[in-house]
């Protein structure tokens, strides 16, 4: 019964992020997610070019030189963003600082697809028990907002290269602010990510190695599938599915798909945190066990924390509170290797 009723809860929550979101037009648009592509203007030659950018070990470095502009205001930080867009807002990239008073640890959250608000009870929760805690705003969200834009429309869509781009820009963002914290004298660096920011916590760990520990909170491999089975991007699928197939989406979005940096996830000296809802419709069970099995045959052995919840009841009691506890337990151990750490998978809570 209580079930039900939190499925019922869920769909009313999915609902309302529904409203504002409509189909847009199919756009390939591969000079904004690959260098030197503006002439290409087939399916196959992008999907091609995203083939090359995975296998790329450069795909997700900033310039040589990046890392200047941090200005500090009170618990504000703002620098400028190494990919710049046609939106002059999103091209200034804001985080919002907790401090804990200790230099030990820092934490770095990337919040879920179109968030409205930051994490202020983890950030507290957290920095009282001495992590300091960044919030950093992901491309057109918050203070990065496209005028007059009812959601985040432009970080994900059915406009290819543009996803790629936006979701490439938050990697050079949060690798920026991550290299700012060790100048800063932050010994140890971890991510988390929600959601959709999980896809991008996730890429971070992969590519930066100040990255020590990063939790994934409703995350999978595969953004294609994810989209093309959620229930908050019907709208994007229902723009995509006339012109695409889900086997060439997943081929054109490969750079974004964790699955295909499932090794470097396994690197010996990164400690990984998977928590997934066991009732999900937004990013389905399916998809992150089918992740979490590739990180396994790469060597990796994350702790797994199952919660009996959907996506958006996560955030309610109790399942946010076990969520919260098990992401303090994680990010206090010692510093652990792939290598050695046991992989703790905890029992689904009802």
């Amino acid at each position: 019964m209580y079930h039900r009723w939190l499925d019922r809860w869920d769909e009313r929550r999915a609902q309302r992020g529904e409203e504002a979101k409509k189909a847009t037009d199919f756009i390939l648009d591969a000079g904004r997610a690959f260098p030197d592509a503006e002439g290409v203007d087939s399916l196959a030659d992008f999907c091609a070019l995203a083939e090359q950018a995975v296998s790329d070990p450069g795909f997700y470095d900033a310039p040589d030189g990046s890392g200047q502009g941090f200005e500090r205001h009170d618990s504000w930080l703002k620098f400028p963003s190494e990919i710049v867009t046609d939106v002059e807002e999103n091209n200034t990239v804001w985080a919002k600082l907790t401090e804990s008073g200790s230099r030990d640890q820092a934490l770095v959250i990337f919040h879920h697809w179109n968030a409205s608000a930051r994490n202020r009870q983890i950030a507290r929760f957290l920095s009282k028990r001495g992590i300091t805690v960044v919030e950093i705003a992901m491309p057109y969200h918050f203070e990065r907002s496209r005028p007059g834009a009812l959601y985040a429309d432009y970080m994900l869509s059915s406009n290819l290269g543009r996803t790629i781009e936006s979701l490439r820009q938050a990697v050079w963002d949060g690798r920026k602010l991550i290299r700012w914290l060790k100048s800063e004298g932050y010994r140890e660096i971890s991510v988390l990510g929600m959601s959709l920011g999980s896809w991008v916590a996730g890429l971070i760990a992969a590519h930066e190695p100040a990255v020590s520990k990063a939790s994934l909170f409703l995350t999978a491999g595969s953004l294609a599938d994810m989209v093309w089975t959620g229930r908050a991007t019907r709208s994007i699928r229902d723009s995509l599915e006339p012109a695409i197939a889900l086997a060439d989406l997943r081929r054109a979005w490969g750079p974004l798909n964790l699955e295909n940096f499932a090794h470097k996830l396994a690197r010996p000296d990164l400690a990984l945190q998977v928590v997934f809802a066991t009732r999900d419709k937004v990013v389905l069970p399916e998809l992150t066990k089918r992740f979490i099995e590739k990180l396994h045959q790469a060597g990796a052995k994350p702790s797994v924390l199952k919660l009996n919840c959907g996506h958006y009841s996560l955030a309610t009691p109790p399942y946010i509170l076990f969520a919260g506890w098990s992401l303090k337990r994680f990010l206090s151990r010692a510093k652990a290797s792939n290598s050695i750490a046991p992989s703790a998978v905890q029992k689904s809570r009802s």
